[in-house]
C-alpha cells in the first residue's frame, strides 16, 4: 500500500529536472522584475501625464469652452495612461515567453557536463573504468566535478586491475603446491611395485607442497586482515618487536654465515602488536633468503622525528635495477628470478605477499614502507610508522 500511495503520490506530483527547475526560476524572476518594471513605468507616467496644468494655459472659468477643455485633457490622459499599460504587458508576454526558452537553452547548455558525468557513471563497469570524460569548457565547478570524477575512475581502474593481477596470481600460486602434490601421489601410484622409500619420498614432496600451499594461505590471510584496518591497539617498543622477529631467523642467519649488525633503540608506539610482528618478520625473512652467502644484514629502529619511528632493514643481495624496486611491493612480484634463487635450495621459497603484506600492515597504522636499491647490491627497506594514531588503545 506504501509502494501504491508513493506511485500515485509522483503521478500527482511529476518531478522536475535542474534544468526545468532552473528555467522556471530565470521565468519567475524575469517577470516578477519585469511587472514591477512596467508598473513603475506606468505610474510615473500616469503622475507626469495627470500634473496638473499651468494656470496661464486653462482657459478662464467664464470662458464657455473651459469644461469642454478640461473633459477632453483628462480623457486623453486616461486613453494615453490605459494604451500604456496593455502595450507593455503585451511586450512584457512576449518577453518573458523568450526568456523561458533562452532560459531553458541556457541552463541546458550550463548543465550539459553534469548529464555527461552521470552518463559515464551508468556506463561505468569493470570493463569500462578506462573512460574519462576530459570536460573542456571554464575551470568552474563543473568542470572541477568531472576531473574529480576522472581522478575516481583512475582509482578504481587502478584497484580493480590490481584485484585482477591478485585473483590470477594467487590462483596460479595455489594452483603450483596442488599440481606437484598431484603429479608425486599419480607418479607414485603410477609404479607397479613401490619401495619404502618411493612411499616416503612421495610423502616428503606431498608435505612440501602442503606447507607451501599453507604458508601461501597464511600470508593471503594476513593480508587481507591487515588491508581491513587496525584494531587491539597496544603500547609497546618496536625495538623489542624487531628483536624478537631477529630470533626467529638467527639461526638460518648464521647457517648461511651472514653478518648481523642491529641497533635497535627504544622506539615506542601504538600498534597492533601481532600484525607488525609479521611484518617485521617478513622484512627479515627477505633479507635472509634474498642475501649471499656470508652477506650483510642490517637492522635498525630508532625515533624519527615528527611523532613517528622507523625500522631499516638492509641486506646484501643480487644488483636490483632502481626503477623496478618498486614493483616488489605488489603481490606475488619476486622481482628477478636469480634474486628468488640466490638462497640456498633448503630456504622455503617466499610466497610473493612479504613486502606487499609490509606494505598493507604499514598503510593500516597511517605510515608507511618505502625500499632503495643499493649500489653494491642488496635492498634497503624502511618502515616508518607513527608513534601513536590518535586513539585509545
Amino acid at each position: 500500500m506504501n509502494l501504491l500511495r508513493r506511485a500515485a503520490g509522483r503521478l500527482r506530483h511529476p518531478s522536475l529536472t535542474i534544468r526545468g527547475r532552473l528555467t522556471l526560476t530565470y521565468a519567475a524572476l524575469f517577470t516578477v522584475g519585469g511587472s514591477a518594471l512596467v508598473m513603475a513605468m506606468t505610474t510615473a507616467l500616469y503622475h507626469e501625464i495627470f500634473r496638473p496644468l499651468p494656470a496661464s494655459q486653462i482657459p478662464s472659468s467664464l470662458d464657455p469652452d473651459h469644461d469642454n477643455f478640461v473633459g477632453l485633457s483628462d480623457q486623453i490622459r486616461d486613453a494615453a495612461a490605459s494604451r500604456l499599460l496593455v502595450i507593455a504587458l503585451l511586450l512584457l508576454s512576449v518577453v518573458v515567453a523568450l526568456s523561458t526558452l533562452v532560459g531553458w537553452w541556457v541552463a541546458g547548455r550550463l548543465l550539459r557536463p553534469i548529464a555527461e558525468i552521470t552518463a559515464a557513471a551508468r556506463r561505468a563497469t569493470d570493463a569500462t573504468l578506462h573512460e574519462r570524460l576530459r570536460l573542456t569548457g571554464p575551470a568552474d565547478e563543473l568542470r572541477e566535478l568531472g576531473d574529480t570524477f576522472d581522478e575516481m575512475l583512475e582509482r578504481l581502474d587502478r584497484a580493480f586491475g590490481a584485484q585482477r593481477r591478485f585473483v590470477a596470481n594467487a590462483s596460479h600460486e595455489l594452483r603450483t603446491p596442488l599440481a606437484l602434490t598431484r603429479a608425486a601421489v599419480e607418479v607414485t601410484l603410477a609404479k607397479p611395485v613401490v619401495t619404502e622409500e618411493q612411499w616416503r619420498t612421495m610423502a616428503a614432496d606431498v608435505a612440501d607442497s602442503t606447507g607451501s600451499a599453507q604458508r601461501l594461505i597464511s600470508a593471503l590471510l594476513v593480508l587481507a586482515r591487515s588491508e581491513r584496518g587496525v584494531t587491539d591497539l597496544v603500547e609497546d617498543d618496536l625495538g623489542d618487536v624487531a628483536a624478537e622477529a631477529l630470533d626467529q631467523v638467527a639461526a638460518r642467519a648464521r647457517k648461511r654465515g651472514l653478518r648481523l649488525e642491529a641497533d635497535l633503540a627504544s622506539a615506542p608506539l601504538l600498534a597492533n602488536v601481532a600484525l607488525l610482528g609479521i611484518a617485521v618478520a617478513n622484512l627479515l625473512e627477505n633479507a635472509v633468503r634474498y642475501n649471499r652467502d656470508g652477506g650483510l644484514l642490517r637492522i635498525t629502529t630508532a625515533p624519527a622525528g615528527d611523532g613517528a619511528v622507523r625500522l631499516t632493514v638492509l641486506n646484501d643481495g643480487p644488483a636490483l635495477d632502481p626503477d623496478r624496486v618498486e614493483n616488489l611491493f605488489e603481490p606475488f612480484n619476486r622481482g628477478d628470478r636469480t634474486r628468488r634463487r640466490s638462497g640456498p635450495h633448503d630456504l622455503p621459497d617466499g610466497t610473493g605477499l612479504g613486502l606487499s603484506i609490509v606494505r598493507a600492515v604499514a598503510r593500516a597504522h597511517a605510515g608507511s614502507a618505502t625500499a632503495r636499491a643499493r649500489a653494491e647490491g642488496g635492498l634497503s627497506v624502511a618502515l616508518e610508522l607513527p608513534a601513536g594514531l590518535g586513539r585509545d588503545a
